[in-house]
């Protein structure tokens, strides 16, 4: 990066109310030097009267209260839940948790999350929307209400989890499930899937019951998602080493197993002890065949979904794709575990716009990359650094077959271990990514991080707390504008906090955070069409200590311009507020309520006594009709 280009990058968009303030990181290596301001001088900074020309509605209120609240003149309605059947006739929903396991595959999975918005080809009022359903929650799913006790409640955890395609229409009253649609579907834990691309037939993906290695079963733990230019739709497999354990509580597992995380006996799910496929004594390539981006194509229900190795196994947070200054395909990941790196994949071919069908395969030729992130340039008044993308393919920057990685099989099947042989950036748990449709900079929320500050995770650059427990917002530019650069600048767009419980601290967050608007643990993050940047939490709810005055899991927008951020929605209590999208007038959003009530005390969206609380996809508009945050 030439300096004359730093420059210009400054002058364009390094402007001081977009960057954290001092006060916030004192100590941290970012701010090499630099000195601690107070809170009350932070608090001149604060916008508390409007000043964007993005933010058209004012800061809501934090909230305990078991609904979702939203600014005056909005609304909210529910689109689909939990156990909806999806054809006319199907099981309806039982609220004790006594469905069977072939019930819930024909109702809307658990647990939703990533989404996405699919218009439909000459038909504005009609569309399809792909739906994740992330996991389950055991005290609600089985009628016993603990984890799985017999082979029935290992399938029907199965087939809750994975995507639900639907499909919706405008009518008088707005955007509405249509029950009974042809294309409505379940792509769940146990459905044949292709695997595609460099790992497609190796011998680590080989098992028993596919000899072959091209063929398996099932995706599941699917976090968030994105959307093709070509119509199809991508699945992030996140925490799939949750789902596996062993037989044999003696077995010792292996450096590459141990580096996904995998337990004897997991807390979570506990399907091995009934489904011999995730015991790891019993069937241990199983494990490497999950953690995949998974390709779905909505408006063909007899398609078969493809895992596209190239992209890399790991935790799939979602996948934010744009494209190349010559017009090729850019994915940006990341690997949502403490101290685990950020990636991007470029794709060799050319997106062709004119013919959806030549891009089917796009994903799976190109170049797969992680990040790798300087400490700053020491600034405490204008923060910013420097970053480089590392090339993860077979015989470069010394992934070699005596380092283990003889093919490019090897480096997408254990790309953890690649990007720590190249020396990526171990990162604050790096969950959703977005890319500006304003201005092309990519934002990454890295949403908190307990370990930060032990060995082998140093405080500093993007990084700058330690014990960081709420997170904060990264941000870079890819140089000369272009996603297939090998260079670029970073700042951090904002660093989450509490200014209440720890005033002049590293804890209280930057300055854009204040008693109004604080939050904690960022999760999900998308554009609208206008630029504005939406904000979604998965954090503790407890409002209390150190997370005193935050309530409820929320949603927020930002100005990217000026910095300003305020809270628009307040989700029931106990939910993760997850799964973004629009209509094509940006008129109505969709947003995802994860898990409400996952510790108890809820009833949402129902209301009704003795029916579990559900998780759902809800429908924002305002009363007036306009656009949603103008």
């Amino acid at each position: 990066m030439h300096d004359d280009q730093l420059t210009d990058l400054e002058r364009l968009t390094l402007s001081r109310r977009r960057f954290i303030g001092a006060g916030a990181l004192t100590g941290a290596a970012l701010f090499l030097g630099g000195s601690l301001l107070g809170r009350s001088v932070l608090a001149d900074s604060i916008h508390a009267a409007s000043g964007s020309p993005l933010l058209g509605f004012n800061n809501l209120a934090a909230s305990n209260a078991d609904t979702i609240t939203l600014p005056p003149g909005y609304s909210f309605r529910k689109l689909i839940s939990w156990g909806q059947p999806l054809h006319v006739g199907g099981p309806a929903f039982k609220g004790d948790g006594s469905n069977s396991a072939a019930e819930q595959l024909q109702q809307f999975g658990d647990n939703t999350d990533g989404m996405s918005f699919f218009p439909w080809p000459g038909d504005a009022d009609r569309a399809l929307m792909a739906i994740n359903n992330e996991y389950v929650n055991y005290r609600y799913l089985l009628a016993h209400g603990g984890l799985p006790k017999s082979a029935e409640d290992v399938r029907k955890a199965q087939n809750a989890e994975g995507v639900t395609v639907i499909e919706v229409r405008r009518g008088n009253d707005g955007w509405a499930f249509v029950q009974g649609s042809p294309y409505n579907r379940r792509v769940h834990g146990n459905l044949p899937i292709d695997v595609s691309g460099p790992a497609r037939g190796h011998e680590l993906l080989k098992t028993v019951a596919d000899p072959a290695g091209i063929e398996v079963l099932g995706t599941f733990q699917n976090c968030s998602s994105g959307q093709t230019p070509w119509g199809t739709y991508l699945t992030c497999e996140e925490n799939f080493s949750d789902c596996f354990g062993s037989s044999d509580a003696g077995l010792q597992f292996s450096a590459d197993q141990k580096r996904y995380s995998v337990l004897h006996a997991s807390a979570e799910n506990e399907w091995h002890r009934f489904d011999p496929r995730f015991d790891l004594a019993k069937t241990p390539n199983e494990l490497n065949r999950h953690g995949w981006i998974v390709e779905i194509d909505p408006f063909d229900p007899q398609a078969k979904p493809i895992k596209r190795t190239a992209l890399g196994r790991f935790k799939h947070e979602n996948a934010a794709l744009t494209t190349t200054r010559d017009g090729r395909v850019v994915v940006y990941m990341g690997d949502d575990e403490r101290g685990e790196f950020i990636y991007k994949f470029v794709t060799r071919d050319r997106l062709d716009r004119g013919n959806a069908k030549a891009n089917r395969h796009l994903l799976d030729h190109g170049t797969l990359y992680v990040a790798r992130f300087d400490e700053g340039d020491g600034d405490a008044d204008h923060p910013k650094g420097r970053g480089r993308w590392i090339e993860l393919t077979a015989g470069k920057n010394g992934l070699t077959a005596e380092r283990g990685f003889p093919t490019q099989a090897e480096v997408v099947i254990r790309a953890r271990q690649a990007g720590t042989l190249v020396g990526a950036t171990r990162m604050d748990r790096p969950e959703w990514i977005t890319v500006s449709p304003k201005d092309g900079q990519v934002y990454c929320t890295l949403t908190n991080n307990s370990k930060r500050g032990e060995e082998g995770q140093p405080v500093g650059g993007p990084n700058p707390r330690a014990n960081n427990l709420y997170g904060q917002i990264l941000r870079w530019r890819e140089h000369d504008d272009d996603a297939a650069a090998h260079d670029f600048v970073w700042d951090l767009f904002v660093v989450a906090g509490n200014p209440v419980v720890h005033a002049g601290t590293p804890q209280a967050g930057s300055q854009a955070i204040n008693p109004n608007n604080m939050f904690n643990s960022p999760d999900g993050v998308g554009f609208d069409g206008g630029g504005r940047l939406w904000i979604q939490t998965d954090g503790k709810y407890s409002n209390k200590g150190d997370y005193a005055g935050m309530g409820n899991n929320q949603m927020l927008c930002a100005d990217p311009q000026t910095g300003e951020i305020r809270r628009f929605m307040v989700g029931p209590v106990g939910c993760e507020v997850t799964g973004l999208a629009f209509s094509p007038d940006y008129k109505t959003m969709f947003v995802g309520i994860q898990h409400p009530g996952e510790e108890g005390g809820s009833t949402f969206p129902d209301h009704q006594p003795g029916v579990h609380p559900r998780s759902s996809v809800m429908v924002i508009s305002r009363d007036d009709g306009g656009v949603i945050g103008a």
